[in-house]
């Protein structure tokens, strides 16, 4: 997905120019409060709402000075692969500037800047500056079979050598023409698979074949791939060649389908049996078996024929083993564009307590490219300028199940849905119920087929839990739990045996949903259940608000803790009976001790076996569950 860039105007002197680029480049414009007047957005910190951005793989054109922008994504840079474009541009728009991205689209979006403006584009790019091209970077259509080598290709060229263009389509790779003629670097431009390629010999690919295919509930993975293999060695294509794989919508889920399209990096586009019934007339091979099965006379070479449209014709007819068909139609031309729909996605992430430090840049980005946003208002609010102008459904509290059949729902038509939730989706969130839908058949309350289909992604957030343990020092450095005190949806009978188990186990045991308006006993009753296995100074931290400007953290006696001074927006995390407060310069902090005293008091001479993940001893369960899950 294609992420619309940024404009940031920082100053008032900023915006005429600001304006002026987000109407050449369609996009909005996110102004510094207080100090822009006009802007689509509104923001507090220059820092960090353009790392929020970067983090999020939004292309940032900030008018403003460049060091502004270097500052705020450093901490961030790690792939320069998959960064964004970041641009920086003079008040005056005399001056634009691809600091970042410059192969990835920031050198092609400062000068469609710079012409707009009337400009100059200070590209520093080598090969754009001495070549006027960069390799690594081919245009819509085509496709760079060995983009690793480009480096060292255009190092070859920039040295002084040249390019000896080959391959049936090289006539119509024109941005390759004004390089240097020479035998030092060889460019196939062919859709046929090329040998001996390297850093001496790129190939360029031409996506002019859309891939059709079909095939029955669970087919194996590998006869898909056969069956696709054999096509393109009979036709003498290579797979980068190809620019779609295309199917019936029923099949948005299916396995050998979805594990073709991943194997050959080809988008997955899908269609209506409608849509496919349209194609008949063109079809070689029509089945009145495939129109009473799917509602269509053929899946395979309707879909490819489908996806090329009027630009192509069928190629290669309907190839067929056992359980599986395929077909392939050519272009006229490269495919620039994408006919059907993707397989729908829904992204349920956990945006943590709230603060943008605290969101993970996976979710960041999964938000950046939702076509839709789903959840709680306040969750949705809390994500601040990196929501706006995306349309949302807000839902009140108490209408889970509605949210999360509706996120479904709307994915299932196809489209790229974000639940948003606090903390972590998959502790006390929407994770479990949105699989629960989908776990049910529609008669069951359950979703639609067609939502059942759709692709589910969940992304890990800073749960309550984490942050209370982050603020209070390390309470959690031993065995611990968490049990929620709502019985709206567990019996109350259930929890109090939790909480009797807990006690009973001396775990540290985190309390989530501790009261609300109408259940303000079962806190009680926990404290008095846990005060019969742990002292009555055992320390218990109350955190509220966590990462917000109204957090509040304090610290009691398990014997004092108070009902009165607790909300839903607390967290209650008591500690085992091991557990101590320390006192520091910064104030109380809390831990559980995790047995290393014993060593400790045995002094620095006596043997013993590490225990810590990565160290040569063997490790217990507990242990390598722990290491597996922080390297995973």
């Amino acid at each position: 997905m294609v992420v619309k860039p940024v404009v940031l105007a920082l100053t008032r002197s900023s915006e005429t120019t600001a304006a002026r680029v987000a109407a050449a480049i369609n996009a909005q414009v996110h102004g510094r409060t207080g100090r822009v007047t006009t802007a689509d957005v509104f923001f507090n910190n220059a820092l960090d709402h353009a790392r929020d951005l970067f983090a999020s793989g939004t292309p940032i054109v900030g008018v403003c000075a460049s060091g502004i922008l270097i500052r705020a994504v450093a901490p961030l840079l790690a792939d320069k692969r998959s960064e964004p474009p970041v641009i920086s541009i003079s008040d005056d728009g005399t001056v634009v500037v691809p600091l970042l991205g410059g192969h990835h689209g920031a050198n092609r979006l400062a000068r469609m800047i710079a012409d707009a403006l009337g400009g100059s584009a200070a590209v520093t790019t080598a090969g754009d500056v001495a070549l006027g091209v960069a390799l690594d970077e081919p245009p819509a259509g085509w496709r760079l079979v060995n983009p690793d080598d480009a480096k060292d290709a255009m190092a070859l060229l920039l040295g002084g050598g040249g390019v000896l263009l080959l391959g049936d389509n090289a006539k119509e790779a024109t941005w390759l023409h004004e390089l240097p003629v020479g035998d030092d670097v060889r460019i196939s431009c062919t859709m046929s698979a090329v040998g001996n390629i390297g850093p001496n010999h790129l190939h360029f690919a031409p996506q002019r074949v859309a891939l059709g295919v079909g095939c029955t509930r669970n087919c194996p993975s590998d006869e898909v791939s056969a069956l696709v293999s054999s096509v393109l060695s009979d036709a003498g294509v290579s797979p980068a060649a190809i620019h779609s794989v295309n199917t019936i919508d029923l099949k948005a889920d299916e396995p050998a389908i979805l594990e073709l399209a991943r194997s050959i990096d080809a988008p997955l586009r899908l269609f209506s049996a409608e849509e496919l019934e349209s194609e008949t007339p063109r079809l070689e091979n029509p089945s009145e078996v495939v129109l009473e099965e799917v509602g269509c006379h053929g899946v395979s070479e309707g879909a490819a024929l489908a996806q090329v449209g009027t630009a192509g014709s069928l190629w290669k007819t309907k190839r067929k083993s056992a359980n599986a068909t395929c077909a392939l139609t050519l272009s006229d031309l490269p495919l620039t564009v994408q006919n059907g729909r993707s397989r729908g996605r829904l992204s349920v992430v956990g945006i943590g307590p709230g603060q943008a430090s605290w969101r993970t840049p996976e979710v960041s980005r999964l938000v950046a490219d939702a076509d839709e946003l789903v959840g709680y208002g306040l969750y949705i609010d809390l994500l601040g300028s990196l929501v706006a102008g995306k349309p949302r459904a807000d839902f009140p509290l108490g209408r889970e199940e509605e949210r999360c059949r509706y996120a479904l729902e709307c994915a299932a038509k196809g489209r790229n849905v974000a639940l948003v939730c606090s903390g972590d989706a998959g502790i006390y969130a929407m994770a479990s119920l949105v699989f629960e839908l989908m776990d049910r058949s529609p008669s069951d309350r359950g979703v639609s087929p067609a939502a059942r289909r759709v692709e589910v992604i969940c992304s890990p957030g800073v749960s309550a839990l984490q942050g209370a343990a982050a603020r209070a020092g390390a309470p959690l450095g031993h065995d611990f739990c968490t049990i929620s005190l709502s019985d709206l949806l567990t019996p109350r009978e259930d929890i109090l045996r939790r909480i009797a188990a807990a006690g009973q186990g001396d775990f540290v045991i985190a309390f989530y949903n501790p009261v609300s308006v109408r259940r303000r006993t079962l806190l009680a009753e926990a404290r008095d259940m846990l005060l019969q296995h742990r002292p009555a100074d055992t320390p218990v931290m109350l955190a509220s608000n966590l990462g917000r400007p109204t957090e509040y953290v304090r610290y009691r006696r398990l014997a004092d803790l108070r009902v009165n001074e607790v909300d839903m927006l607390t967290v209650v995390l008591v500690g085992s009976s091991q557990s101590r407060l320390v006192h520091l310069g910064e104030g109380p902090r809390m831990y559980t001790p995790r047995g290393y005293a014993k060593k400790m008091d045995q002094g620095p001479d006596s043997s013993h076996t590490p225990d810590e993940p990565g160290q040569d001893a063997p490790l217990s369960g507990n242990d390598y569950l722990a290491a597996s899950q922080a390297t995973s």
